[in-house]
């Protein structure tokens, strides 16, 4: 069987999800393929036209299919839209040559003017090793100021593509007003929806609905039970697995706004009486539906100490900390390191919400990849498995792109239960950068978590561009604000008691860590040289950019300690001018992913504001101000004169100023002019 442009689909009632499908079969169809004109029954050349049959069989289990060529016939059969959505990727994927993660690795696709399936080809698609698996697109704050070809909804279309390509069937479409304005494109494409855990059922936020009234069950249950009906009623299209909780307003348990509950008999007593009033308004609707809860956070605590009753059948969502480790997660300096899977006596159905990105304001990556190994990240998802975790998995992909290496990973091992990662960094490489260049590719790839920097005593403690940058601009406020004193917040990375101390210990970690990814970087640059275009730019896009962008950001840190040093030791001139390099750092650092804002990803960074490289850079601008205020203030002429002024002229004091006073980033440059 000869496939090419012309293919003609053959199909029966065809349903919306199924359609949107064929819709990207076409679509990859016309971009791979050479267009021949059709004649009929036959083509151009006198052959018969090849045919796409949808075929439905019941005896296929759910999410399954079955390819099959024959008599000029390319056939999938499966009994559900999702064993079609799969077999129709699975088409593109393995004929035309189209990968899950072709949009967002830009993938260059071939066009020959057709494809050749031998006749008799049988492909039968086995069900995934997890029941339901998806992301949580979630801090997407790129994603929500981005748009391709002047469309905001075309971003989310191609993730919840990705997402069914790599085999995923659920997604929390983004957060808070965003989870609603998309979960119906995620239902027309073929996913079931699900709930961030601080937005049970999928339902407004009381503080949206009602922000002139106190958050309180206990005052306004008649509002709370209001906004839940109306989200049952809201989706009752789409398929869903029912969030059901009741954590409280945002990413906070419910009692620290209402300090009534004050005991954890008290929090769990109304914890349970909200879960199961949840879940009777749910299978009221719907005696089949399924329903699920987080044990997150503080919540698992009262889990585990028998204070929250569930019912038997709702999925027990267990969560990693945020870095891969399936422990609680640490609360500002608290960390308690609980183990977070189920153990034995924890009947029913499980399953994980775990993070490939996370936002914690100390140490997570979101604008990078995770900082931990594929070999890590396997060990911890197989015994997930291994512990009954099976029947639910929610990744927190946050933007995505700057993740897929690890999205991929995630993938392979919700299908089939296990990954080689030996074999994984090679397959990736040449998957998406080309045959000729896999080798160099993969090996600095497996490199990436070697570079990582090692905050704590736990596998796990490895840093993201958070550390570079939280911690810096946490330390800067506290010189500005009260230097006398130790900065605040920072007792769960360091045991130092003095500000001096803080900032000796964070020099320590920032400096060898910029010179680490200076070693990578330069690796990585050479690498770049030799590599065939089949994979440059997406080099250049992908790992050599999240380098340099935590090469400049540690390199900034380091310099803001020898600022900050030199300052408190009374060198303000000196302390300015570090300042001023640390600003320059990340500034480079912003400039890094700017500058590769080309074609469809222009402005994709833009609203970086979380890890917010630029923003470090802006600190860095006001520490210059600060300084320059205690070191030349009030007069504001000495410094300038310095780098102004021949020796000569210093020396003569008959005017105080003989030129209009410059600003500090004015000034920092003419004494980089000077090598102050």
């Amino acid at each position: 069987m000869i496939i090419n442009s012309n293919l003609s689909i053959i199909a029966g009632e065809i349903s919306e999800p199924v359609l949107h499908a064929l819709g990207h079969l076409k679509r990859d169809l016309s971009e791979s393929l050479e267009t021949i004109q059709s004649q009929g029954e036959s083509q151009g050349d006198g052959s018969l036209t090849p045919k796409l049959v949808l075929e439905e069989d019941n005896a296929h289990e759910a999410e399954t299919y079955t390819l099959s060529c024959t008599d000029n016939t390319l056939t999938i059969t499966a009994s559900d839209d999702l064993g079609f959505i799969y077999g129709i990727y699975e088409i593109s994927r393995r004929f035309l040559g189209i990968q899950p993660l072709w949009f967002w690795n830009d993938q260059k696709i071939e066009r020959p003017g057709s494809i050749e399936i031998p006749e008799g080809f049988i492909y039968r698609a086995s069900r995934p090793r997890v029941r339901y698996r998806g992301w949580f697109i979630n801090d997407e704050v790129l994603l929500a100021d981005w748009s391709v070809d002047g469309d905001p909804d075309k971003p989310w279309e191609m993730a919840f593509e990705a997402l069914l390509r790599l085999g995923g069937n659920m997604t929390i479409p983004g957060t808070d007003k965003n989870s609603r304005k998309y979960r119906s494109l995620a239902t027309r494409m073929g996913l079931y929806i699900t709930h961030h855990h601080a937005e049970p059922l999928g339902a407004e936020m009381f503080i949206r609905a009602y922000p002139d009234l106190e958050p309180s069950f206990a005052k306004h249950s008649d509002l709370f039970i209001g906004l839940w009906k109306d989200a049952i009623k809201e989706q009752s299209d789409s398929r869903v697995i029912w969030n059901i909780g009741f954590r409280g307003q945002g990413d906070k348990p419910f009692w620290a706004d209402d300090p009534r509950y004050d005991t954890p008999e008290a929090r769990g007593e109304l914890m349970s009486r909200i879960i199961r009033m949840q879940y009777d308004m749910v299978k009221e609707n719907d005696k089949d539906a399924v329903c699920c809860t987080n044990l997150y956070g503080e919540i698992m605590a009262l889990y585990r100490d028998g204070h929250l009753e569930i019912p038997d059948d709702v999925i027990r969502i267990w969560a990693d900390n945020g870095y891969g480790k399936m422990v609680s997660r640490r609360q500002n300096d608290d960390d308690p390191r609980v183990y977070a899977l189920p153990t034995e006596g924890d009947e029913g159905r499980h399953g994980i919400y775990y993070h490939v990105s996370f936002y914690d304001l100390q140490a997570a990556n979101h604008m990078t990849m995770m900082p931990n190994s594929p070999s890590f990240i396997r060990k911890e998802l197989t015994e997930c498995l291994s512990h009954g975790a099976d029947d639910f998995w929610i990744i927190n992909c946050s933007n995505i792109k700057p993740h897929v290496y690890y999205l991929d990973l995630v993938a392979k091992l919700w299908q089939q239960g296990d990954a080689n990662e030996a074999h994984f960094a090679s397959d990736y490489a040449k998957t998406y950068y080309g045959s000729e260049n896999a080798e160099p590719v993969s090996k600095l790839f497996s490199r990436w978590p070697e570079y990582s920097l090692k905050f704590g005593p736990h596998e796990d403690n490895r840093a993201g561009e958070q550390f570079a940058n939280h911690i810096t601009r946490m330390l800067a406020t506290n010189f500005v604000v009260d230097r006398n004193r130790p900065a605040p917040h920072l007792n769960w990375a360091t045991s130092a008691t003095t500000f001096r101390d803080q900032i000796i210990w964070y020099k320590e970690l920032v400096e060898a860590a910029a010179n680490n990814y200076e070693q990578y970087l330069k690796e990585c640059e050479t690498t770049t040289k030799a590599l065939s275009d089949t994979g440059k730019e997406l080099f250049k896009d992908s790992l050599l950019m999240q380098i340099k962008y935590l090469y400049y950001g540690y390199l900034g840190a380091n310099l803001a300690c020898e600022s900050m040093l030199l300052g408190l030791s009374g060198e303000y001139k000196k302390a300015f001018y570090q300042a001023g390099l640390a600003r320059e750092a990340f500034l480079s650092g912003d400039k890094a992913q700017r500058e590769r804002e080309h074609d469809k990803w222009r402005g994709f960074y833009e609203n970086d504001c979380e890890a917010d490289i630029k923003q470090s850079a802006y600190v860095m601008e006001y520490l210059m101000s600060i300084l320059r205020a205690i070191g030349d203030g009030p007069h504001y002429w000495a410094w300038q004169r310095d780098v102004q002024d021949s020796a000569e002229d210093r020396k003569v004091t008959l005017l105080l100023s003989t030129t209009n006073h410059i600003k500090d980033p004015e000034l920092f440059e003419l004494m980089k002019l000077r090598r102050l």
